[in-house]
């Protein structure tokens, strides 16, 4: 790297996937500002910091392309909502370039909210400053909880206002990602008959991230299964912690198992399986509990995709597909029970922990208990501190009944209790986003004032560490805000 660079790039697919993007170019702005720098990722990224924060506002803006940069849109298609959308694309998003990390992956950075492109279907292709904010925050947040995520590097104010409901200051994000490959970018040559554009998009995606499909017996059906794994770590991921994607459609579905696009996300306040706020999932199709299910509907069209390779005969290459699709549920499974044992503190598996944890979700939904806190709550109850239960609950008999099983499960183990409840604070978050708390400081943030952001951030960094002077962020919303919530999409 020269000394007038600052970020060293290696851009693979703006190199070698000819034909599966566009050029893009950001539009112009008036007055950018920066209003955060993730200097952590940075460092990560292998970009110092103190070198990019002069240009920083200028360069994630998309004003000043950084030398070596390649902006372009990417091509997908995608499932949204079930219904096929044959072309989408990156409509307000460029990609500048990859850079390699300090872990030696490959990581895109992609600005989002920068300006129409060939894709944007007449839309603006811009952001406004509360979904690009939700977007670091979030995104921030899944990462300090331990699930696989895209990263936000920086937030820009443009100067410039966004038309939506009403107007809005504009902004765009900064998206770090393991790849922006997407089963919708499989779709979208699928949808054109376009085999050979699938094989080299399915070459691309094994030697980018999953390198040990490449010398399998069959890669394509190895790809298929890597792919699965990986999303099958990440929706259990999801369920365990309470979060709600929202917008499960296949161009959100990322080939690497990194959650992406976080719009109409939230997190989940009293248990309830059918918890939904997305404002455009008027059917449920994408409730908390639907996730899982939902992950292998998403599979099945990536498996549609590489029918043609997997086998020359369909009706074999269909017959190992399904085998894929019902590996999908078995490691969801495994993986989903394998966390639920570690928020519980069950050291070893026994037969009868599956009917104990569903016993607890019932008791969980009939009264009505916040799941994050009734969780934690467990971690002190295993040391004998009874009272940490919420106290909604306190001559619940159904939970008083479930706590004297679960205490005997426990006394079975050579672990003391107090070992116990400290490896259980370590699986079970203080601090989520709460959705009454980054509303508040997305507002203050539209009003100018960003202190409520950085103090969220703060918070969330460290999610499992119980601070006094933030016990606020802890606490679930009042029923009156909950009841009304509702999450929007940002374009």
């Amino acid at each position: 790297m020269t000394e007038t660079q600052l970020f060293e790039f290696d851009n693979t697919f703006a190199t070698q996937m000819e034909g599966f993007f566009a050029p893009a170019r950001a539009a112009r702005c008036a007055k950018p500002e920066l209003l955060f720098l993730n200097e952590d990722l940075a460092r990560e990224l292998q970009i110092d910091p103190e070198r990019l924060r002069p240009r920083a506002h200028l360069i994630f803006s998309g004003q000043e392309l950084p030398e070596g940069a390649t902006p372009i849109a990417q091509a997908y298609a995608g499932h949204q909502f079930g219904g096929f959308s044959p072309q989408l694309g990156d409509g307000r998003a460029m990609m500048i370039g990859e850079v390699v990390d300090i872990h030696g992956a490959h990581r895109d950075i992609q600005l989002k909210g920068s300006g129409a492109t060939v894709f944007s279907r007449g839309g603006d292709g811009k952001a406004s400053v509360g979904p690009v904010l939700r977007e670091y925050v979030i995104g921030e947040a899944m990462a300090a909880l331990g699930v696989s995520t895209t990263r936000m590097l920086a937030a820009v104010a443009t100067g410039e206002p966004v038309y939506r409901q009403d107007v809005q200051p504009g902004a765009v994000v900064t998206r770090v990602a393991s790849s922006h490959l997407r089963v919708g970018s499989f779709e979208y040559f699928a949808a054109r008959g376009d085999v050979e554009r699938i094989r080299q998009l399915a070459g691309y995606a094994m030697e980018r991230h999953y390198p040990e499909a490449r010398d399998a017996e069959n890669p394509y059906l190895e790809l298929l299964r890597a792919v699965g794994r990986a999303q099958a770590d990440l929706i259990a991921s999801w369920m365990q912690v309470g979060f709600i994607h929202g917008v499960m459609n296949t161009d959100n579905f990322t080939i690497s198992g990194e959650t992406i696009d976080y719009g109409p996300c939230a997190f989940m306040d009293t248990f309830d399986p059918g918890t939904v706020f997305s404002s455009i999932d008027h059917a449920g199709r994408y409730a908390y509990a639907n996730q899982p299910r939902i992950g292998q509907w998403n599979l099945a069209r990536f498996a549609d995709t590489l029918v043609p390779l997997i086998a020359s005969a369909t009706e074999e290459a269909v017959e190992l597909a399904q085998g894929a699709l019902e590996d999908f549920a078995a490691h969801y499974e495994a993986r989903w029970l394998a966390g639920m044992f570690r928020k519980l503190g069950l050291q070893e598996s026994q037969k009868e922990d599956v009917a104990l944890i569903g016993d607890l979700f019932k008791v969980l939904q009939e009264d009505k208990l916040d799941y994050t806190m009734s969780m934690r709550g467990l971690s002190a109850v295993a040391r004998g501190e009874r009272a940490s239960i919420p106290s909604a609950a306190e001559d619940s008999a159904s939970l008083n009944s479930w706590i004297a099983r679960w205490s005997d499960r426990l006394d079975a183990q050579s672990m003391s209790r107090e070992a116990i409840g400290e490896d259980m604070d370590a699986h079970n978050p203080i601090y989520i986003p709460r959705n009454h708390k980054v509303e508040e400081a997305l507002e203050a943030a539209i009003a100018g004032d960003l202190e409520p952001v950085r103090t969220l951030l703060q918070v969330l960094q460290r999610p499992f560490t119980e601070s006094a002077e933030f016990a606020s962020y802890a606490l679930p919303a009042a029923q009156s805000f909950t009841s009304c919530f509702r999450t929007f999409c940002g374009t």
